[in-house]
């Protein structure tokens, strides 16, 4: 595709769109009048989306279950058309120490961000491919641009992203289909304040680098990168320069953040279960 995207009438899925970026992306879209889909758990939140905006069109399907992705697609391509814009925004996360987490957070983590990533992709694509029209956008996060401490489940989720959106871009572009990757910092929503509780002292420290960024100031980035064909798109400042010196200076960006982590660690207080007192 060329030129900038015209939201209206434009068939738009995405995917958990009834919380955080998701639904800030619903709203922003039906507002520029596109005709919009929601993929996302048939939860509390997705209730909340059906009776709240009746004109939405909405699926309860978990984006890890390639077969009811398919048949979510399918049913909302035979209801409205054809999807010819796809935002890939559900997502979970639960940070930790690498030691502390169990396997099945990092398998989670993965089939969510990942593989459900995927899924959508391959859901709406046959149908692109044949208009020979289409976009594709992923959000990743900053933590897959760099590791961060703390992530050691999350951030390999959104490095493989990252990494699917580089091929997408290649294989798509040449079938009139762009991509483009995005890559938030921290960002103030539900998600966010249930991940906080569980952030280790280090994690805390770097993340307290960045002031979160509103849903609003996000969703808008995303809409204008994705409408003029952009590849990436980053919404702040701050997280673009950290991009542009893990490029350059990968070096002076480790040991700034070895530091941020040092600092940290001289205020946590002892773990007893790493420093048990002895038994009398």
């Amino acid at each position: 595709m060329s030129g900038r995207t015209d939201w209206s009438g434009r068939h738009v899925l995405v995917t958990g769109g009834s919380s955080g970026i998701g639904l800030e992306l619903v709203r922003q879209l039906h507002r520029a009048g596109a005709v919009v889909s929601v993929i996302a758990l048939d939860d509390t939140d997705l209730r909340r989306l059906r009776s709240s905006a009746p004109d939405v069109h909405v699926r309860g399907a978990d984006v890890t279950d390639a077969a009811a992705m398919d048949l979510a697609v399918a049913e909302l391509a035979a209801e409205v058309g054809p999807v010819r814009s796809l935002f890939t925004s559900a997502g979970i996360s639960k940070p930790g120490y690498v030691q502390d987490l169990e396997l099945g957070d990092f398998r989670a983590q993965m089939e969510v961000n990942y593989f459900g990533t995927l899924h959508a992709v391959r859901a709406v694509l046959p149908g692109m491919l044949q208009a020979g029209d289409g976009t594709i956008t992923c959000i990743s996060s900053a933590a897959g641009l760099l590791g961060v401490f703390g992530y050691a489940a999350y951030g390999p989720s959104k490095f493989a992203v990252r990494g699917l959106c580089a091929v997408l871009r290649q294989e798509l572009k040449p079938h009139g289909v762009s991509v483009t990757a995005v890559y938030p910092p921290d960002v103030d929503t539900p998600q966010l304040a249930m991940e906080e509780p569980l952030q280790p002292p280090e994690l805390r420290a770097i993340s307290g680098t960045i002031k979160p960024l509103t849903p609003q100031r996000v969703a808008a980035a995303i809409l204008r990168g994705t409408g003029s064909g952009r590849s990436t798109v980053i919404p702040d400042f701050q997280t673009r320069a950290l991009r542009r010196l893990v490029g350059t200076a990968p070096q002076f960006v480790d040991r700034v953040l070895d530091r941020i982590i040092a600092k940290a660690r001289q205020r946590k207080p002892a773990d007893p279960r790493r420093n048990p007192r002895p038994t009398p």
